[in-house]
């Protein structure tokens, strides 16, 4: 009994250690991967988050002094802090949208049997090869409104030229136009894909009942790309949203404030201003505003996930 009984604390022991140098060597092949994402994220996002907590500038010598929520109260105030707010909502969302519409057309034109497939493919996936500072630039030539080659097709018909970029009324749809262009490839890829995962029977299927092409569209596609639709809607939104590049080269938030996004307007604050502090706390409260959106996405993630379960 008691050689027995000394083997079965050895036997757990050696399960033990086994169990703590498993833990050892995945922490060991996680660390390597979780220090980029610390020093380049985390530690920038949190050293962020404390300044707008004070009245940093960026004056030389200038001393830094802990305000506590000064920036914040003086946030509430600044109606040009909260138009720039709503100016985002409605460029992300249109982006967005309007993206997604697109890029569905696309990817049916892409599924079907199409001529010279291939060179199709390759020829609407050059946005996504294009840094956005190059897009930008490229738009900016197109919307001259002296020789861009927009104005000089309307001009043939004989339509007069149109300030795109520097109108109020056509700055910020103009803007929209480029993000929905640069924007359409990599949904594209994605609604590609979803829906060449899908059965081809159920088309057979329902064609065999008598259903066009819409219904089938209506009834077995679209039902099938929700979940696809529902994560690139919201991530494109939250990446509209954040996206600086392409606005700040085509209109620097011009004309008089019509395409000012926040994180264009808290650039400039930061750097032009040199309110880094007051900059910080405009950060910071973008920083809550994405993570709202980004935890609904995920709440209604894990309801669809859960239901699915069921």
């Amino acid at each position: 009994m008691s050689s027995v009984a000394t083997k079965v604390p050895r036997q757990t022991k050696r399960v033990g250690h086994r169990a703590r140098a498993q833990r050892r060597e995945a922490v060991a092949l996680v660390i390597p991967a979780l220090l980029p994402i610390i020093i380049f994220s985390v530690i920038p996002l949190a050293s962020g988050v404390a300044l707008g907590f004070t009245d940093a500038t960026l004056k030389r010598n200038a001393e830094i002094n802990f305000i506590g929520f000064g920036n914040f109260i003086e946030l509430l105030g600044d109606h040009r802090f909260w138009g720039s707010f709503g100016i985002g909502i409605v460029w992300a969302g249109s982006v967005a949208l309007l993206t997604l519409v697109c890029a569905m057309a696309l990817a049916l034109l892409l599924n079907s049997d199409l001529r010279l497939k291939g060179l199709t493919r390759v020829l609407a996936l050059i946005p996504w090869a294009m840094p956005p500072v190059v897009i930008a630039i490229v738009w900016r030539m197109i919307y001259n409104p002296n020789s861009g080659p927009l104005n000089g097709a309307l001009e043939v018909f004989g339509i007069p030229g149109v300030n795109w970029l520097g109108d109020f009324s056509t700055a910020l749809p103009a803007v929209i136009v480029v993000g929905v262009w640069s924007g359409i490839p990599q949904t594209t890829v994605l609604l590609l894909a979803g829906m060449q995962s899908i059965s081809a029977e159920q088309h057979e299927a329902a064609a065999v009942d008598g259903a066009g092409a819409i219904r089938r569209f209506w009834h077995i596609t679209l039902p099938s790309l929700r979940p696809i639709i529902i994560a690139v809607t919201a991530l494109d939104f939250i990446w509209q949203f954040n996206s600086f590049g392409l606005i700040y080269v085509l209109t620097e938030g011009g004309p008089g404030g019509r395409t000012m996004i926040p994180p264009l307007f808290t650039y400039l604050e930061a750097f032009r201003n040199r309110e880094i502090g007051y900059a910080s706390a405009m950060g910071d409260v973008l920083v809550i505003a994405i993570m709202l959106i980004l935890s609904l996405y995920l709440v209604n993630q894990f309801r669809q996930s859960k239901g699915s379960r069921a």
